[in-house]
């Protein structure tokens, strides 16, 4: 396996990662809340689409799900670190605790809407490439994505903030999202004409 392949794999688990975290906070961008892991998180579907095509469904299904154990493991960790007692030295245990103590409803919604989410996108995908045409390579990637982000969003939104946030923040919230996930995938559509297609559907 090349550097490039790599680079697709680490890259992915990495935005996986990157974006749990970040999910913890929402932020206002013109006036508009949005969760701050929408910012890295759509570029996972943009790599998925490039591991799919690279190595077929079979290893894009096991990347998905190589990254949810990853993320599992890390709030595992985080909550582990958060239990240590502190050196009396150190001021800043209520701080760690509160910035990374993970949020458990956040971080299993996070989780569960990329998992469904990324396995949905992987289905379509396969099912254009394999029924449909795998010419117009631009059209696979708009087409799963399409699916994808909006099912994330909503899945997310609801499973994390549910009963905790109004209403109305909600789907301004999932508005953002989609907006923001659609943007990204417009703007890194071009990449899947930088790897190799698979030999063969799988």
């Amino acid at each position: 396996m090349g550097f490039g392949s790599l680079l697709l794999i680490g890259g992915y688990i990495a935005a996986q990662m990157l974006a749990d975290i970040a999910s913890v906070k929402i932020a206002m961008v013109f006036s508009l809340a949005v969760d701050a892991g929408t910012f890295v998180y759509p570029l996972t579907f943009t790599l998925r689409d490039l591991i799919h095509k690279q190595f077929g469904k079979q290893t894009a299904r096991q990347v998905i799900i190589i990254a949810a154990l990853i993320n599992i493991a890390m709030v595992v960790f985080f909550a582990f670190v958060v239990w240590l007692p502190a050196d009396s030295s150190w001021a800043y245990q209520q701080s760690f605790k509160d910035i990374l103590g993970p949020v458990w409803r956040i971080v299993f919604a996070s989780i569960l809407a990329e998992v469904i989410s990324e396995l949905t996108d992987t289905e379509i995908y396969h099912y254009w490439t394999s029924r449909i045409t795998r010419r117009y390579q631009w059209s696979r990637v708009l087409v799963s994505n399409a699916v994808s982000v909006p099912l994330d969003s909503i899945l997310f939104c609801f499973g994390a903030f549910w009963s905790i946030m109004p209403m109305a923040v909600i789907w301004e919230i999932i508005i953002v999202n989609i907006l923001v996930k659609s943007a990204v995938t417009l703007v890194s559509l071009p990449a899947i004409y930088a790897v190799h297609d698979h030999e063969q559907v799988s």
